[in-house]
Parts: structure tokens; sequence; C-alpha cells
């Protein structure tokens, strides 16, 4: 396979990585860590492209915030995510992935050569871009969202629902994913809050009727959250019911898990000039590739993927991106 050329040919050959001046060239720049990332490094870095991958604001993901990590695979006693990304970055490192911490703040990919600039100083001319950079859960910018993030806090139920089996828990939305995220819940938990801020859902109307037919969802229309409340854990959420109205009034429920369920922001907007995104923002690939619409240009993980966003599928559209760009740089050849 093309994919993995011999360890042991000439520096020279390979050498993938060159300074002129201000500007740096390489062949494989990676864009974003987390499992996309990592994943991708080491796919590419093993293909002998030296890739050069750049960790962004928070090195190692979404994943880093996350305590207990017991659905991907290889880890029968489960991880944690902090620990889940170092060896993910470790294994990078050690087939030769060059990881440095780096935003990137402008791309020009209008070339056959991709410039890319970093912390709005340093240029790197690359053959192949993989943007692996992720999206961001969109929160409601509650301080003890904060506080308990973790802790009973979390934007992705069917990476965290399992741990509450049996528990009660609610889920801030009215559009298909809060829909589809408090249907999965219901599963799971004994009891699920839906709380809605509007007294109708966006979500569509299969969403909704399923919503309305389980017995185990109460939807608590025209609610807002306020705060979460708890000793070092999630115990409930402080609510106000028709806020701003006359018949305003505070609410308390009991709950021991909190999901958001608002929508995720793809973090796409350096690239969205040259690489063509859907409406919402994620990359648009070519179906069964990693492929964007600008050749040498790849998208893997949530930056690309607004339906499953696990952490493997994210791994697996990342060693996707690796082995596309080592064929197209096979091809150029």
């Amino acid at each position: 396979m093309s994919l993995f050329k011999p360890l042991e040919t000439s520096d020279e050959e390979n050498k993938s990585v060159s300074q002129e001046g201000d500007v740096e060239k390489v062949k494989c720049l990676i864009v974003g860590s987390g499992p996309a990332g990592y994943t991708a490094g080491i796919y590419a870095a093993r293909a002998n492209l030296s890739p050069v991958l750049y960790e962004g604001l928070q090195p190692g993901g979404q994943l880093t915030t996350t305590n207990d990590v017991e659905n991907f695979p290889g880890y029968p006693e489960g991880v944690t995510g902090p620990i889940m990304m170092e060896d993910l970055k470790k294994q990078a490192q050690r087939y030769g992935t060059d990881t440095r911490w780096g935003i990137v703040t402008d791309v020009d990919l209008s070339g056959s050569v991709h410039k890319v600039t970093v912390d709005d100083k340093k240029t790197i001319e690359a053959d192949t871009v993989i943007i692996a950079t992720g999206a961001t859960a969109k929160y409601l910018g509650l301080e003890s969202e904060q506080k308990y993030m973790g802790s009973g806090v979390s934007a992705c139920a069917t990476c965290d629902g399992f741990f509450y089996k049996d528990k009660v828990v609610a889920v801030v939305g009215g559009g298909d994913t809060a829909a589809e995220e408090a249907t999965y819940l219901a599963g799971l938990c004994k009891k699920v809050y839906l709380i809605v801020r509007r007294d109708v859902l966006r979500a569509s109307k299969v969403m909704q009727k399923r919503v309305m037919e389980n017995q185990k969802i109460e939807i608590l229309w025209k609610h807002q959250t306020e705060s979460l409340f708890g000793d070092g854990v999630v115990e409930g959420a402080h609510l106000v019911k028709n806020k701003g109205e006359a018949n305003e009034e505070k609410v308390d429920i009991k709950i021991d898990g909190f999901f958001l369920a608002i929508g995720h922001t793809p973090n796409s907007a350096p690239f969205s000039k040259f690489v063509d995104t859907d409406e919402t923002g994620y990359i648009k690939t070519i179906p069964g590739t990693s492929k964007t619409n600008v050749h040498g240009v790849f998208a893997c993980g949530d930056v690309q993927d607004h339906v499953y966003r696990q952490a493997v599928t994210a791994a697996g559209t990342g060693c996707m991106a690796a082995i596309d760009a080592e064929r197209y740089l096979s091809e150029q050849e």
C-alpha cells in the first residue's frame, strides 16, 4: 500500500519540512486536535508525511472537559477524556507528528500550495491541509454551567446518558436535537424534563410526536433556566416560567443531569472563504471521503459532521483524511 512507505528511505527523499525566511513549507498540515486531528497525525506520520499539527485553543478538543469516556473502543474500564487525548497525542508524536500550540488566524487556499497564517505572524505553505477544528457546543452562558461542567452538565446525551441510568435529567432546547436527546435519554432515565423557552417546539412533526407520546418526558413550556444548584454535582435547576409576563413564577426542579441541546457551532470560520459549508457552517465533504471542494484540503471530525459527533467517528474520519491526503500527494508526484 502506498500509505505506508518504508521508514528507512533517506531523509532527503522524504524531507517534507523546509524553512525559507519566515515561511515554513510542509507536506501535510493538520489544524486542530482531538480524536480527528490526532488520528490524522498518526496515519499521516506513518505514511512519512511528517505532519505538523496545530492544537488550537483547546488542545485535545471537547473531550478534555469530559470526566469519563466509556464508549471508545480499547478502554474496557473507561478512561477520562484528558487521559485519552494525551494517549492519542503521544501515539501521534511517537510516529513523528510535530504537535504545536497555535491558532490559525488566516488562510489562503486559492493556489496549489495552501498558505496558512498562525498567530498572525507565522506563515506555513502546505501541500495538503487537514481541517480538524471540531465544533463548539452552544451553552446558555450561566456561571453554574461552567461550575458543574463534567459534574452533571453535558452537551452530548449519547456520550454521557449512560451515567444517568434510572435517574432524573433535564434537556434544554426545542428543536430536533433536543427532541432526539430527550427521546434517547428517556430510554435510559427514570424521567426527562424538556425545558422549552417558547410555547411550541421547533422540531419536525415526527420528532414532536415521539416526544409527546413518551410518558417519561415532561415538557416544561415557556420555562427558562436561571441557574443550577447542588453540592459538588448538579442536584437541581432554578427555572422561571412565563418570564417577563404578569404571571411570571419561579420553579425549581430536582435533577441529576442537565443536557444542553441548543446546537453546535462548527469551527470553520477561517476556512469558509474557500471551502464549501452548509447553512450552519459545517464543511461539506464529498460523500465517502474527506475531500472538500478545494484540491488538497480535507476535513474530518465534528467540523464536518453534524449527525454523529462521536469520538470514534471523528477518529475514523481523521484516518480517512490522512489516507486521502497521502493519495493526493502520490497522484501529484
